[in-house]
């Protein structure tokens, strides 16, 4: 027998003294195993369940409800002390809010059933009426003036309005309709039309506000301006210049004025400082530090017991991390991120111009003003004195908000494929669409071709 020929039963070790190369097999999985095979199958069922036609809908209601929800809870909580200071019920300030979460949740059911045409429609009469109510806000014996802004109107009681909150919304409709106007006749790429009369009105509605010293507000309606700039397409040089001459104006008031000057050399302080000046935001650091993980669980801030002012307003985020810690914080930062997702989707997906800039202008309204409050409750951005949307306490800023938030949730249902994906759930003469019919006090039955069960 030849020295290389295998024997049987010879190991493969002669083989490789005999110079032989081992062969080489290659194992291979059985598709659809492994880590990683797993983690695309998720990330493909996410991807898909994040491009569904009702993805935006179900983001802008849910988020909203859960950040009002929450900030009823974080309202009473925050606010106890106060209202038993001042010889009130502990509910007092909670039953007011809620109260104003009841009407704001009926002006968003009706906004978001509203149809399109018929918010275009209320823009010039919204915008007349707030314009009406602004200029009696600063008739002496009408205005009522709170914490140095005169900016409030009194209904009677305990009860007060201040006009501005409702200046955003109507900024918003009114110049997302005159936008969509102008831009089916082509005129946008004009800049005159694409100023006149938007910025005018714009700087009206804005001229009103300061006159009452209310520059948080202002700076609110500011980004809402540039926001429907920016999605009309105004060019570089011109949107750049309008800023320019926004913040010469900004710089100008703050310089002028002691107490905003008093308010930007707060910013990243540690300590109160001279005459205590940096109180409100220093504790408002004290109480996010002193949340940890999980927060010194809900009702036991120790910062709401007269140590932080606004404890349920304007610093409410403070006493949120104070009490729920981290992750409070950042589980509310999410629900305002999926908000401002969901709006953008909107506004990306939709081709109605008029729909695009109404939905743009309410997501930069939320989102800015979000930015602002918790950027300054974190030391990052002076104290502008603006709540916290959705969350923070005060019906006039909620009640406006929710309806911005029916909105966009109208705008959701419009696209055609979540109108088509609605349609499919909707029953028709009395049957469902998938084949299912339901009868009082029985069970469920399938529906067969002839009739029968």
């Amino acid at each position: 027998m030849p020295a290389k020929q295998m024997l049987p039963g010879r190991r493969p070790s002669a083989l490789k003294a005999q110079g032989r190369k081992r062969p080489l097999v290659s194992v291979r999985r059985p598709a659809g195993r492994g880590p990683l095979a797993g983690l695309r199958r998720t990330q493909g069922k996410l991807r898909k369940a994040w491009d569904r036609p009702l993805t935006a809908y179900y983001l802008i209601f849910g988020s909203s409800l859960l950040i009002t929800v929450l900030g009823l809870v974080m309202v009473y909580s925050a606010s106890m002390i106060k209202a038993l200071q001042l010889g009130l019920g502990d509910a007092y300030f909670f039953k007011k809010q809620f109260l104003a979460a009841l009407i704001g949740a009926g002006l968003l059911l009706v906004a978001s059933r509203m149809p399109v045409k018929l918010h275009r429609a209320l823009s010039y009469p919204v915008l007349a009426g707030t314009l009406f109510l602004m200029v009696l806000v600063q008739v002496p014996g009408i205005g009522v003036a709170i914490n140095g802004n005169q900016n409030w109107i009194s209904l009677g009681g305990p009860f007060m309005l201040q006009p501005s909150e409702f200046g955003k919304l109507a900024l918003i409709l009114w110049g997302a309709d005159l936008l969509a106007r102008k831009g089916d006749k082509g005129l946008l790429s004009q800049w005159k039309h694409l100023l006149v009369p938007l910025v005018p009105v714009a700087f009206l509605l804005l001229g009103l506000i300061m006159l009452g010293g209310d520059m948080g507000t202002a700076m609110i309606l500011g980004a809402i301006l540039f926001g429907l700039l920016w999605l009309a397409g105004a060019p570089t040089r011109m949107f750049v210049g309008v800023l320019a001459f926004a913040a010469a104006i900004v710089a100008l008031l703050i310089k002028t004025s002691p107490h905003r000057m008093d308010r930007l050399e707060c910013l990243g302080a540690t300590e109160p400082g001279k005459n205590d000046l940096c109180w409100q935001a220093v504790h408002g650091i004290y109480a996010l530090a002193s949340g940890g993980w999980f927060g010194s669980g809900l009702g036991a801030s120790v910062e709401k017991w007269g140590q932080l002012p606004e404890a349920h307003t304007d610093f409410i985020f403070a006493i949120t991390g104070e009490e729920l810690g981290l992750a409070g914080t950042l589980s509310v930062l999410a629900l305002f991120a999926a908000l401002g997702y969901a709006g953008i989707r909107v506004a990306g997906r939709t081709e109605d111009s008029f729909v695009r800039f109404a939905a743009g202008g309410v997501t930069t309204w939320i989102t800015a003003q979000a930015v602002i409050n918790i950027g300054a409750v974190l030391g990052l951005l002076p104290i502008a004195g603006v709540p916290l949307p959705l969350f923070s306490y005060g019906g006039s800023a909620l009640l406006p908000t929710m309806f911005a938030v029916g909105l966009l949730i109208a705008f959701a249902r419009e696209e055609p494929a979540a109108r088509a994906a609605l349609a499919m759930r909707q029953p028709k003469n009395g049957w469902r669409r998938t084949g299912v019919r339901w009868k009082s006090m029985r069970r469920r039955v399938k529906k067969r071709p002839s009739g029968e069960r």
